[in-house]
């Protein structure tokens, strides 16, 4: 079994790269020549995905701009979140009521994804159907992250994510949701960790390690230094 969708979010307003994202959406902005947006793509491509849904809302002309002068090998299907911005939960509900699909790939390009994380995603999307998972969050130890300030988010053990002081593990940004877990809730504003928060009390929310540096778009100065590595 395969996933063959991924959702990528794109709507959001990037306020800690002000200055440069009051003209400019956030997942335009350049590293090495390109955006973070086609690494995000292309990476995503790389696992073989066949149809791509991207959000839009803050400064959406441009998103669909940049894909009027690209041809990439995935269909990309632009859904807009509507008159008022939603959240990543309310954005990943509208996107997923446009498709079939009962299995996405979620992505948030502020991370710079690679093709050294293919492998690593198609293990745990491997682990997912394996052990017939409905979640599963991708990973990084924070002695990983290239932003020594960064602030982990949970802890991992035997691939069961739980809450605790430490907080040792980072969220990359690279997750697998099936539509069901989305069932009680309406397309309006609201986090998907509201989601998350519902299956840790549970011991239900599920992890995967990744091994990989990871390179995040935390804020101006962590661009600037990401420009000049």
């Amino acid at each position: 079994m395969k996933i063959n969708t991924a959702l990528i979010l794109c709507a959001g307003f990037g306020k800690r790269l002000n200055p440069l994202t009051l003209k400019k959406p956030k997942p335009l902005l350049q590293i090495k020549n390109q955006t973070i947006l086609e690494d995000c793509i292309n990476t995503v491509i790389k696992l073989k995905v066949e149809n791509i849904f991207l959000n839009t809302f803050y400064l959406s002309e441009q998103i669909i701009d940049f894909f009027k002068n690209k041809n990439f090998s995935a269909k990309i299907n632009i859904i807009e979140d509507g008159k008022n911005i939603l959240d990543t939960g309310g954005a990943v509900l509208n996107m997923i009521n446009h498709s079939d699909s009962k299995d996405f790939f979620v992505f948030n390009p502020d991370t710079i994804w690679n093709e050294n994380y293919v492998n690593e995603i198609n293990s745990m999307q491997k682990y997912y159907f394996q052990n017939k998972l409905n979640n599963i969050l991708l990973l990084v130890n924070k002695k990983l992250s290239f932003d020594n300030n960064i602030e982990g988010d949970f802890e991992l053990e035997n691939n069961i994510i739980k809450q605790s002081f430490e907080k040792n593990f980072i969220y990359t940004g690279c997750q697998i949701l099936n539509k069901n877990l989305f069932d009680e809730y309406e397309v309006e504003n609201f986090s998907v960790a509201k989601i998350w928060n519902k299956l840790l009390i549970k011991r239900q929310l599920n992890g995967f390690e990744s091994t990989e540096k990871f390179y995040h778009l935390t804020n101006l100065e962590i661009f600037k230094k990401l420009k000049g590595s």
